[in-house]
């Protein structure tokens, strides 16, 4: 059953793709917010310990976004995905972050307004 949950995230992100443009005018892709974030399918749908290679894909991304325009576009491909993940637990994705000691300079929300990211 946890491979059906991981298959269905990443189908879903996977989706998240053909909407969010893979770049805008940056270097970050939504297919890098994909890869980076995998293994944390399982913390924001069922809970239990973050996992040590969700916190490793999350700091990556963090280090990868070093623009203003990398940055709201992670923010676009994640805004997507919270609104497209069955399952997911809102409060566990936006408390990722902070329990892997990044702190990124929005709320990962469906409703974060990304253009305001700096």
């Amino acid at each position: 059953m946890a491979a059906v949950g991981k298959l269905a995230f990443v189908v879903l992100l996977s989706l998240m793709v053909a909407i969010v443009p893979h770049t805008v005018q940056g270097a970050m892709t939504c297919q890098m917010v994909i890869n980076s974030l995998t293994p944390c399918a399982t913390y924001v749908t069922r809970g239990g310990p973050v996992p040590p290679s969700c916190c490793s894909g999350i700091s990556s991304l963090y280090r990868s976004a070093t623009t203003t325009t990398d940055r709201q576009t992670a923010c676009k491909c994640l805004e997507q995905g919270v609104g497209m993940i069955p399952g997911l637990n809102l409060d566990a994705a936006s408390t990722l972050p902070s329990k892997c000691g990044v702190n990124i300079p929005y709320k990962i929300s469906p409703s974060t307004d990304c253009s305001k990211v700096q």
